[in-house]
Formats: C-alpha cells, sequence, structure tokens
C-alpha cells in the first residue's frame, strides 16, 4: 500500500516507529515531515497528508500529534478525507469496515507505541463493508458539495 505520513513535533516519536514498522512491512511511505523536534504547527502536515489521500496519490494517511484530535479536524476540511482518531483495535477496524476512514489519526499522548502498532495493523488490515454503510457514507460526502 501506498501511504502518506505526517505529525507535528508532538506526535514525532510515535509517526517515526510507526513509518519504520510500515517500511518493514514492505509498505511504500512517504513521511511529509516533520523531521525534528522543533515546535510546528500541525495543519501544516494534516494538508499534505490529506491532499495527498484525496488526490490519489496514497492509499491511506497516518497522522499524528498529541492527541491525534487536531489532525483530524484539520484533514477532515478536506474534501474526500475521513480522518478517524482512533484509540483501540476495535474502533480502527470498525472505522474503516463502516466508515471508510482513509486517513488514521493517532495522539502520542493517548497511546504508547506498542498499541499504535495493533491500530495501524488492524485500520490497514480492515476494508470498507459497503452495503448499508455506503447509504451513509453518501449522506456525509454530500455535505462536502453543500
Amino acid at each position: 500500500m501506498r501511504i502518506v505520513t505526517g505529525s507535528d513535533h508532538g506526535g514525532l516519536a510515535l509517526k517515526t516507529a510507526l513509518v519504520a514498522r510500515l517500511r518493514v512491512q514492505g509498505h511504500q511511505v512517504v513521511d511529509v515531515g516533520t523531521h525534528d523536534a522543533a515546535s510546528c504547527d500541525y495543519p501544516d502536515y494534516a494538508v499534505q497528508v490529506g491532499r495527498a489521500v484525496a488526490g490519489g496519490a496514497a492509499d491511506f494517511g497516518l497522522l499524528v500529534c498529541g492527541t491525534g484530535q487536531g489532525m483530524a479536524m484539520t484533514a477532515n476540511r478536506i474534501p474526500g478525507v475521513r480522518a478517524a482518531v482512533v484509540a483501540d483495535t476495535f474502533t480502527a477496524r470498525a472505522t474503516r469496515q463502516h466508515n471508510d476512514a482513509n486517513v488514521l489519526c493517532l495522539g502520542e499522548r493517548v497511546v504508547g507505541p506498542g498499541l499504535a502498532g495493533d491500530i495501524l495493523d488492524a485500520f490497514l488490515g480492515a476494508n470498507f463493508e459497503g452495503g448499508r454503510h455506503a447509504g451513509r457514507i453518501a449522506k456525509f460526502t454530500a455535505l462536502e458539495k453543500a
């Protein structure tokens, strides 16, 4: 899979560990930054990741900040992005299966690296189920055009 990743300074350590995991698993990873611990603004990275996913340059996105919330709030403003903040494996699977999420947002101050790796695997291993869920996705996707 083609995965684009980004973080602010508050998510750098976790993102770095997850990028290494993804590469070991054989995924193509583009890391748009940040690449150092200097204070930076999470919207700058959320926009880059969101645009790459929405534009088809990547299959999925991974965003990490302190809580995951700021990344999700920003990424979800980009049409075509369905970013989800996740802190457990059940939600990681369900957000893919039921909501067709295409960007995973994690909080480095919320989940440790072991759980984050399990969440990432659950997210990437699940597929959108379609069916009754497709109509629901269509309803909120229509809001992008309103």
